[in-house]
């Protein structure tokens, strides 16, 4: 009869022959030709395949920490595309808002400027000069996240200021936005002012822009002023434009007609559509009309406040088209995190089977070997 003592004895006695014979048998040779039954298991094909590529539960916990990090990222990048949407549609209210107003001030113009299209206007806004100083209006973001929107508009800076330079005409800078004043502040191109852009741009904002503007050419510091925006094509699109703002010409006032963007929600996602608008056209005024002051003296009071006007306008379509830009930015960020932690969830389920298995395949080895 055998105590209780011997019998734990005896089962101790068991697990360490059973756990040394585990042992042996994987770091046996992988051989056919070995010594005993040992070899013979070491010999084993799966048992091989298992002991050469060992899986570590660090490993393990390394794939889920990453998991877990890309689900947050992801959180985030989805929650920053419905706060850039939400800016958006803000940002189309303020300008169908501030539309009916240019229009009305275009149709003035036109109108004027046809009915004194047959006299000598002394108008300096509408002088050509020779352009020996060309101020640059750049208008950037004042933040990042949101693709190439930044780097489009200042490499566009960079290519007209390379053009004007090799024309022998001298580059000095306005910026309006955080990336174009961090940039080119660090440049050899003079900056004459720079200041943040904003979300919401302001009347006030376009005021102050245009006074900086008209006083330097009036003062003659300035020949010509251009402007560089990002135009609004699409979602997934926009185009870093240059236009001359000042000297205006007749021309150039009249518009040749525009788009509305709107952004809407279709079958649960983001869509925009596009709305043709007409050119305005110019104010008809009678024959036998008397103006209170001469037709000059208006425009020379009007064509500063039509310039605001159209300062303001593109400062509106260039938050649009950055809150666009960070959209896109944002919703590809946001597919590529899916991605990532899809395979990172697949890696992480292999690594663990493979961990189960490895330890099925110690626990058969060493009950073969016992045997």
């Amino acid at each position: 009869r055998i105590s209780g003592a011997e019998e734990q004895r005896g089962i101790m006695l068991y697990f360490l022959i059973t756990t040394a014979a585990a042992v042996t048998a994987f770091h046996a040779p992988m051989s056919a030709t070995g010594m005993g039954h040992g070899a013979q298991i070491a010999a084993s094909p799966a048992v091989a395949r298992v002991s050469a590529a060992p899986i570590m539960g660090d490993n393990i916990r390394e794939l889920r920490a990453r998991v877990g990090s890309v689900k947050n990222t992801k959180k985030i990048t989805s929650a920053m595309r419905l706060v850039a949407a939400a800016k958006v549609r803000r940002a189309q209210e303020a300008c169908l808002r501030s539309r009916p107003f240019s229009e009305t001030l275009e149709r003035i113009l036109g109108g004027l400027l046809k009915r004194l299209s047959t006299e000598a206007l002394d108008i300096p806004l509408l002088q050509q000069r020779e352009a020996k100083t060309v101020g640059l209006l750049v208008i950037t973001g004042d933040r990042g996240l949101c693709g190439s929107y930044n780097s489009a508009a200042i490499k566009k800076t960079e290519a007209r200021i390379a053009e004007l330079t090799a024309q022998g005409v001298k580059a000095e800078l306005i910026l309006v936005g955080g990336k174009g004043s961090t940039y080119f502040k660090r440049r050899a191109t003079p900056v004459r002012k720079a200041m943040q852009c904003g979300g919401a741009p302001t009347a006030a904002m376009a005021t102050e822009i245009a006074s900086e503007l008209l006083s330097s050419y009036y003062a003659g510091e300035l020949d010509r002023v251009e402007l560089i925006y990002t135009s609004f094509i699409s979602m997934i699109s926009s185009i870093p434009s240059v236009r001359t703002i000042v000297p205006l010409t007749p021309q150039g006032i009249e518009t040749a007609g525009d788009e509305i963007f709107k952004m809407s929600t279709k079958n649960g996602d983001f869509s925009i559509s596009k709305e043709k608008i007409a050119k305005a056209q110019p104010q008809e005024f009678a024959p036998d009309m008397i103006f209170e002051q001469e037709p000059s003296q208006l425009l020379n009071a009007i064509l500063p406040l039509y310039l605001n006007g159209q300062i303001l306008r593109t400062l509106q379509e260039s938050v649009a088209s950055e809150l666009a830009s960070r959209m896109t930015a944002m919703q590809s960020a946001t597919d590529n995190a899916k991605e990532l932690q899809k395979g990172l969830e697949q890696k992480m389920n292999r690594a663990r089977q493979a961990k189960i298995t490895q330890e099925l395949m110690e626990i058969i080895a060493g009950a073969d070997s016992v045997a």
